[in-house]
């Protein structure tokens, strides 16, 4: 899957009305980032790489399986597939957005 089409995903699973107003960045390393402006009225999902309130890194891989179901987000941050920096809060809430 390509980053425009996990960006297209993310769009439309989202909406235009984020439940969270922040920003949220999920950051594919050298595969680039996907943004989620849930500040932003109507709700931007762009690859913009600017700050946000919570970045979740991840391989695109790994994060497509974590999408599918194949791959548990907590077993994954566990194990050390997936980091967060920022405010950890607004990760616990991400399956709202993406579940």
């Amino acid at each position: 899957m390509t980053l425009e089409q996990i960006t297209d995903n993310i769009r439309g699973k989202v909406g235009s009305h984020s439940p969270l107003a922040a920003i949220i960045k999920f950051d594919f390393g050298d595969d680039g980032v996907v943004r989620i402006d849930g500040k932003a009225s109507p709700t931007v999902v762009d690859n913009a790489n600017t700050d946000a309130d919570c970045t979740v890194k991840v391989s695109k891989e790994n994060f497509m399986q974590i999408a599918d179901g194949s791959l548990n987000p907590q077993m994954a941050f566990m194990m050390g597939k997936l980091r967060v920096e920022g405010d950890m809060s607004l990760a616990l809430q991400l399956g709202s957005i993406l579940g």
